[in-house]
């Protein structure tokens, strides 16, 4: 085990950068020690001398006229001293410290303040001209090389094959990207094995329209350069195991997204019963479980995209994660998407993540783990372009704080035009520079006590949901997972969205309001908000539909 120590030089107190270094060392399996701030040459020389170490790592943030002397004498000492000089030297610094280092002939390595994570990594790991290996071809293997920096995903389906596959070039050459998210349009997404129900008219809508296994095979080769970007893509809306073995079989497909009440005649994207959904849906989660491929369940924010109140989408999660296990998906992937809805406070959206992770997380064995995703909802973004940077920004520190494995980069430009490659690398890199200025040292928002006090309100209240919905129907060993009852909860209005009204399977009663940056559910008529336990007590006293 090697042996780095780091320190910085001078009278320089930045040590943020060093540390960093350090932590993604030690994750390595390197011996790390910050042995202090502004050390002379003669200190660095003792310390040397007592620490033996095998790499020295320098760091130096000030304004660089000072350097020329503090390097110097260093580079004097070294030329001198046998035992230095079987040391490998490392510089970390701005630009223009930098350029002085490079001056002085003594470094092995030379950071400049402008590196991407992966390269540093890459250094570390002593792989920086084995491109191919810095990158590794699955999820779990990319996200362990990265954390605690996040990867990055962002969807990309521009109207053509043509086009899609130029700008997949362009962003794997950019190395901003760590996975691509395939949008196929809404024809692909339904009709890809009966084309003859194609509405050409309709070419494009939505995505990129991906027709044939070959297609697929393009997109994946247009991927094999510059930091080799993973793929993944959405999972389709109908024969969903047939496209799930076509994504597998083609752009190796990163992770499966798929819902368990959704992509049915609940929103109308499929020709499905909410029944077969379901059903079909947790199939899905198995054949991907049988495979050890990561699996995302995203009906929580499907639920409260139609303006269910925060506790649905609580509930929601857990019930998604729940299912997953229960079908056998050892690698889950949570997303929490921020900002739904869009004027939901920060406080109180923090909160209800926490909540989610709280419940999800809480399903953790040695046969399943979690991993969390974290984005932007969409309807958060304005049509100005400036104004969309500043919410892309915003969003992303605050997510931040939760500290998710992937962050789903959402393009800035999405509310004014379709994300094209230079859109995708400008929001990428904004999001890059979230990432490191959070990582300099930040607040911990998870501790404020309004925060907290929302989450264990959402607990409670989803809870009361999860109850509600296992006490339906005592026939079946597992409620939480039985078609029939899932179903039920839905017709009962348990589970329901003021946007499903007149959607023959949901209740759609639900009405829900903002209050105080929060969303609730909400009595219209005597202008107050309804518990949630007096919610789902009146629904179950009133319905007599216990199985």
């Amino acid at each position: 085990m090697k042996k780095i120590i780091g320190l910085t030089l001078g009278n320089c107190v930045h040590v943020a950068g060093t540390m960093n270094f350090l932590s993604l060392a030690e994750k390595e399996n390197y011996k790390t020690e910050f042995v202090g701030i502004g050390i002379s040459v003669e200190e660095i020389i003792k310390i040397i001398e007592e620490k033996k170490p095998d790499i020295v790592g320098l760091s130096y943030r000030l304004s660089p006229e000072p350097l020329h002397k503090i390097l110097e004498e260093l580079k004097k000492n070294i030329e001198e001293k046998k035992e230095l000089k079987a040391i490998t030297w490392l510089f970390g610094g701005t630009e223009p410290t930098a350029l002085v280092a490079e001056k002085y002939n003594i470094f092995h390595k030379i950071f400049y303040g402008t590196e991407d994570i992966d390269e540093v990594i890459a250094y570390i790991k002593g792989q920086e001209n084995q491109e191919e290996e810095v990158y590794p071809k699955n999820l779990i293997d990319r996200i362990k090389a990265k954390y605690p920096y996040p990867v990055l995903r962002h969807h990309l389906g521009l109207t053509s094959i043509e086009k899609t596959i130029e700008a997949i070039e362009k962003i794997a050459e950019a190395r901003v990207l760590d996975i691509i998210s395939i949008a196929p349009d809404q024809n692909a997404q339904e009709f890809f094995f009966d084309q003859e129900n194609m509405d050409e008219n309709l070419r494009g809508a939505g995505g990129v329209p991906v027709r044939t296994c070959e297609d697929l095979r393009k997109l994946y080769s247009a991927a094999q350069r510059g930091n080799y970007p993973l793929l993944r893509s959405y999972s389709g809306t109908k024969n969903i195991i047939k496209f799930a073995e076509v994504l597998k079989d083609t752009i190796n497909n990163a992770w499966c997204a798929v819902p368990l009440f959704w992509y049915s005649e609940l929103d109308k994207r499929g020709p499905r019963t909410l029944r077969d959904a379901i059903i079909e849906n947790q199939q899905v989660m198995a054949w991907h479980g049988e495979r050890n491929i990561p699996v995302e369940v995203n009906d929580p924010h499907h639920w409260s995209l139609r303006d269910a109140h925060d506790a649905i989408g609580v509930a929601a999660a857990y019930l998604a994660a729940y299912n997953a296990k229960k079908m056998g998906v050892r690698d889950y992937i949570a997303q929490f998407m921020f900002n739904v809805p869009a004027h939901i406070s920060a406080e109180n959206d923090l909160g209800k993540m926490l909540a989610k992770i709280e419940l999800i997380e809480s399903l953790i064995d040695e046969n399943f783990r979690v991993y969390r995703q974290a984005r932007a909802g969409l309807a958060s973004f304005p049509a100005d372009l400036s104004q969309a940077k500043g919410q892309l920004a915003a969003s992303a520190y605050l997510a931040m704080a939760i500290k998710p494995h992937i962050y789903h980069v959402v393009g800035f430009c999405e509310a004014h035009h379709a994300a094209e490659a230079e859109d995708v690398i400008e929001s990428c890199k904004i999001v890059r520079g979230i990432i490191k200025n959070e990582f300099l040292g930040s607040i911990n928002l998870t501790k404020d006590a309004n925060v907290q006090r929302r989450k264990n309100e959402l607990i409670e209240e989803a809870k009361l949901i999860i109850d509600s919905i296992r006490i339906l129907n005592f026939k079946v060993e597992d409620p939480l997972i039985d078609p029939d009852t899932l179903v039920k909860a839905v017709e009962l209005g348990i589970l329901d969205a003021p946007q499903l009204k007149g959607i023959g399977t949901a209740k759609g009663e639900l009405k829900t309001r903002m209050v105080s940056g929060a969303l609730y559910a909400y009595d219209e008529e005597n202008t107050r908000i309804i518990p949630e336990k007096e919610r789902v007590e009146a629904i179950l006293r009133n319905s007599n539909a216990i199985f």
